[in-house]
């Protein structure tokens, strides 16, 4: 087991890391296909291809990809429905309070480092209590470049005042795996988030796999 040393702050993903946005996020595209006459589709329908944000939701509600004629004006109307609704059903996954808990009673700092745009990020965490300690909370759009580039993971790090070697970073998605490589960070997949069964997570190449966000603290060093 890959036991990490030396850790000042932990970075993580938000949907599909830290919180289970599916339900809202399906709701909000399910939405759509009602409107038009079409039939609900099962929440599991959706949740695997919700970590792809409105691109993903809208190719399964309808079939559609961003080249499509319709895509902007959909992704529009998904984007209402998603802001109408986005802490309805959205909660954190279990053990994360226990997690940042713990994390914090070691003394480390934490963030998010999300792909999702101010526009949603900055309601929905200023909604839920569990982000009030947060140190940093870096969105899309916050830099000019989202993941997997590494910019907003080094603006987190520089946020919380620490070096990007000291940050860990914890995410459901082959891209935040390849934008921690990239910020220098140390870099940890989370396996029980949004992920298919067809994702090959052994060729991320994170430096450790966690099935359960409590299993993070395994790999932490005592202080």
């Amino acid at each position: 087991m890959t036991m990490f040393t030396n850790v000042a702050a932990v970075l993580f993903d938000l949907d599909g890391t830290l919180i289970d946005s599916a339900p809202d996020l399906g709701g909000a595209a399910d939405q759509m296909r009602v409107k038009r006459g079409l039939p609900s589709l099962p929440l599991d329908a959706y949740r695997p291809m919700c970590g792809a944000g409105a691109r993903g939701m809208l190719e399964v509600a309808f079939g559609i990809a961003p080249d499509h004629a319709d895509f902007e004006a959909m992704r529009e109307e998904f984007f209402v429905n998603y802001e109408l609704r986005m802490t309805q059903s959205t909660y954190a996954f279990d053990g994360v309070l226990e997690l940042i808990g713990a994390l914090q009673a070691r003394g480390l700092a934490w963030g998010v480092v999300t792909n999702k745009s101010m526009r949603f990020t900055d309601p929905l965490t200023a909604a839920m209590p569990l982000f009030a300690t947060a140190g940093a909370i870096v969105s899309g759009d916050t830099t000019p470049h989202a993941k997997p580039h590494p910019a907003p993971l080094l603006e987190a790090a520089q946020r919380l005042g620490l070096a990007p070697e000291v940050c860990l970073y914890v995410g459901d998605d082959e891209r935040d795996i390849v934008a921690g490589h990239a910020a220098g960070m140390r870099t940890v997949a989370a396996t029980y988030g949004y992920l298919g069964s067809e994702a090959d997570v052994a060729a991320w190449k994170a430096h450790a796999q966690i099935n359960s966000p409590l299993a993070l603290l395994q790999l932490l060093a005592s202080a």
